[in-house]
């Protein structure tokens, strides 16, 4: 017989995304909905193993909706990669009368969630916070979105003095080992060019692209670049380009973390609206060791194992679609 949910717990860990307090909000409200006492945990699984639970409402989510970050902050827990770390959250739980975890965040956050879920008798829900949007199993990650118009603005201006100087610029996008926001940024922006590690493309496809592009009278370019294993790939880039192509005036620049802040698309207000009441739901309805995602436009549960197993491939058809339209 599945326990009755009466208390349960929610907190946000790893890299911030915009659309991780929509979540938050969307949860709480949910728990209210249905007449169960909801608890933020502060800084993430670092919080839980400390016991820094707060109580929460209706009102003590009010006008959160429209601002980025997690107002429940966020921080990465070494502690809580150990078995005696997630003991210690456990105690935690039991000492507060917690009945469920529901955790935002991306694959590192929800490898946590799997562990502790298969340890010890508390159901968790996980919710896709990350703006790489590499998460297995959903179509959609909580600030992919708006990250994307954030990395489209930027380079929409760093165009103009591109063109206004002649210039090549490599601007860097964080993605880690997936290029989703290389690959749809540069093609919502106009990039002559994009990188990627989910491609075969090197610096010699680079460099054939170049010279196609000056001998059709290309002055200036926008090369978008994942930043892979760590950041800076883009300057290791441009100094191989200026190498081989020294007429060029080159240019480096790395978004960095200004891609995590700001105000949420309504598209990601949405989402997490929807994913939130989901993982209350999934909750009522007996799931654990699940994360809610969205798939062709349809709410999914998805096992949290198969986020370890398995990893989200790159659309090839954007890929095709790159190729045609920078030409």
């Amino acid at each position: 017989m599945t326990k009755k949910i009466k208390r349960i717990a929610v907190l946000t860990s790893g890299g911030d995304s915009p659309g991780m307090n929509a979540a938050i909000r969307a949860v709480v409200r949910a728990a209210v909905y249905y007449h169960i006492v909801p608890f933020g945990v502060y800084e993430g699984y670092k919080g839980l193993i400390n016991g820094q639970f707060q109580e929460l409402n209706a009102r003590s989510v009010a006008n959160i909706i429209n601002q980025g970050g997690t107002f429940l902050k966020s921080a990465r827990s070494s502690e809580f990669c150990t078995k005696l770390g997630r003991q210690k959250a456990y105690e935690q739980c039991i000492h507060n009368k917690i009945d469920a975890l529901i955790v935002i965040g991306g694959d590192g956050t929800f490898t946590g969630a799997q562990f502790f879920s298969k340890e010890f008798d508390l159901p968790v829900i996980g919710i896709p916070g990350t703006i790489d949007n590499d998460i297995y199993g959903t179509d959609c990650t909580i600030g992919y979105d708006t990250a994307l118009n954030t990395v489209i603005e930027a380079v929409d201006k760093i165009r103009d003095t591109a063109t206004s100087h002649n210039r090549l610029f490599f601007i860097e996008v964080m993605g880690r080992n997936a290029g989703f926001i290389a690959l749809r940024a540069g093609i919502g922006a106009g990039a002559e060019n994009i990188l990627i590690p989910d491609s075969d493309r090197d610096i010699h496809h680079l460099l054939a692209s170049l010279k196609r592009s000056d001998r059709a009278g290309k002055t200036s370019s926008i090369i978008l670049v994942a930043e892979g294993k760590e950041s800076g790939r883009s300057f290791q880039l441009a100094k191989q380009v200026n190498q081989k192509l020294s007429a060029y005036e080159i240019k480096v620049t790395i978004l960095g973390h200004i891609q995590r802040g700001g105000r949420p698309s309504c598209q990601d207000r949405v989402l997490a609206s929807q994913l939130g009441v989901s993982a209350i739901e999934a909750l009522l309805n007996g799931k654990s060791n699940i994360f809610v995602g969205i798939k062709n436009n349809q709410l999914v549960c998805v096992p949290l194992s198969e986020v370890i197993t398995h990893s989200n491939p790159i659309n090839a058809e954007l890929l095709h679609v790159a190729d045609i339209v920078s030409t």
